[in-house]
């Protein structure tokens, strides 16, 4: 069980990662959005539209980029006056209950997706880009990512329980 926490979380930094690449091109193609418009009065709908398949990636795999790294929101206050026993216990119920939300969302986003492919569903805009099931295809992607997150965090939360449970 040790051994497989790094493994999921190496993981979900990778694709992190990704995200934050994201976040790099998508800072350059604002900035070059903003020079073509104020200095060449030039916008091309395209580009426009490629901000937004940027923001997905950036926003759905940052989910479980910042779950990792303990960066959600969380009720710290109340958590804090709990011992390392019940830390555990309302780990592994957020763990569980992150998994299942993720796993409704993904169900539920995989027919939305395939209805995207199936209409090749492009941009309705002249001059967007085609395509738009790439975009769409990151919500099962990225709440998929989210439970492979959630899975190392309830992983942690029962060792933390033991471990717990041994030193009392």
């Amino acid at each position: 069980m040790k051994q497989a926490i790094p493994k999921l979380e190496a993981f979900v930094e990778f694709i992190g990662g990704l995200a934050r690449l994201c976040v790099l091109a998508l800072v350059v193609l604002v900035a070059a959005n903003v020079i073509l418009r104020y200095l060449f009065s030039i916008g091309p709908v395209a580009l426009q539209e490629l901000e937004w398949h940027l923001i997905s990636p950036i926003a759905l795999f940052g989910l479980a980029y910042a779950m990792k790294h303990k960066a959600d929101v969380r009720v710290d206050f109340v958590y804090d006056r709990f011992g390392p026993l019940g830390k555990g216990w309302i780990d592994l119920a957020s763990a569980v209950l992150t998994f299942l939300v993720a796993l409704v969302i993904v169900y539920l986003s995989i027919p939305y997706v395939m209805q995207a492919y199936d209409i090749l569903e492009g941009s309705p805009d002249p001059g967007g880009l085609p395509y738009r099931y790439l975009l769409k295809i990151f919500l099962p992607l990225g709440f998929a990512l989210l439970m492979v997150q959630a899975i190392a965090n309830l992983l942690q939360a029962v060792i933390q329980i033991k471990d717990a449970k041994v030193a009392s």
